[in-house]
């Protein structure tokens, strides 16, 4: 591991303006992804900013009927809330699945939305990838690409975003809370807060410099039966070759949006309107323009199969 000059932040102004100013500075809070890159030299900050005691641990009610989460709150924590497990069922299913409790304990709700992707090939130094060495080309598109996207890649990159809870917060349509250096705030759409790999897949997020999440707002409660279906080659904790999440209203309509398929949570609002129409009619949407290699094109097929048991639970 490489040295770095380290700071423990008192606000979360404070840690953005650090963040700007401080050539090569990442925040730190829970690190179980910061660590392990580190470790590994594919992440080689500078210097680090705690975040760790700014006040963003809170699960709060908003004014417009939902709640506001802060961007320390732990993944055991969130998925054991009462408020979560009630209402919004999908969000602490998807936690559940995601990684095991000694994981969840250290996990935290901005952590996991900016996590990096687990592709094998970003891991391994020793191989070309464009989001770990911008230019160096994707071994993905000519190597073992199983578990890679089938849809919103480029030729620069196929890797998938890790997330399970970005997918359930995805169908929830639930918003991100920044905080920039200059200390203005802004509110950005899950559904706008990740960009697509094209020529430069290493710039994962619409996030500017410095800029820091300091809470995830879900809107009011939806209803329905929310349902987290994740679909792994090994039932232990596994990153996800399709998972599903979704709404499912009695009159059999309702959201959906996929893991494991692109490098965001894959979601399309008009196969959510043909979700009385069957798992077939929404998968067609969904993938209207996949363009899977020759190993994962099995995706697609499991995708739709997935979606059909979902929606056949939400009928019964």
């Amino acid at each position: 591991m490489r040295t770095f000059t380290y700071e423990r932040a008192s606000t979360p102004a404070e840690a953005a303006a650090a963040a700007a100013r401080t050539p090569g500075a990442m925040f730190i809070a829970g690190g179980t992804n910061l660590l392990d890159l580190m470790k590994l030299q594919i992440e080689k900050p500078a210097h680090l900013i705690d975040v760790n005691r700014l006040a963003l641990d809170k699960i709060e009610p908003t004014s417009e009927g939902g709640l506001r989460v802060g961007a320390l709150v732990r993944n055991t924590d969130l998925a054991a809330h009462v408020d979560i497990r009630r209402d919004y069922g999908v969000l602490s299913r998807a936690l559940l699945a995601g990684a095991s409790g000694q994981l969840r304990n250290m996990a935290t709700t901005a952590g996991n939305l900016v996590q990096r992707t687990r592709c094998s090939y970003f891991y391994d130094t020793n191989q070309p990838c464009n989001k770990r060495e911008p230019g160096s080309g994707c071994s993905a598109l000519g190597g073992f690409s199983r578990h890679h996207a089938v849809i919103g890649g480029s030729d620069a990159c196929i890797a998938t975003h890790p997330s399970d809870m970005a997918v359930a917060l995805r169908v929830l349509d639930a918003s991100v809370e920044t905080i920039k250096p200059d200390g203005s705030a802004r509110v950005i759409p899950i559904a706008n807060l990740y960009r697509a790999p094209g020529s430069t897949p290493h710039l994962e997020t619409f996030l500017e410099s410095g800029e820091l999440i300091t809470a995830v707002t879900l809107p009011k409660p939806v209803g329905g039966l929310q349902v987290y279906r994740k679909v792994r080659d090994r039932a232990s904790y596994a990153f996800a070759l399709v998972s599903v999440a979704a709404v499912v209203q009695p009159d059999g309509t309702g959201r959906v949006a996929l893991g494991g398929v692109a490098h965001k949570p894959w979601r399309d609002e008009q196969a959510d309107q043909r979700m009385a129409q069957g798992a077939k009619a929404v998968a067609d949407t969904l993938f209207a323009d996949a363009t899977p290699t020759h190993e994962n094109a099995f995706k697609v097929v499991l995708a739709e199969r997935t979606i059909a048991a979902v929606l056949a639970e939400g009928r019964n």
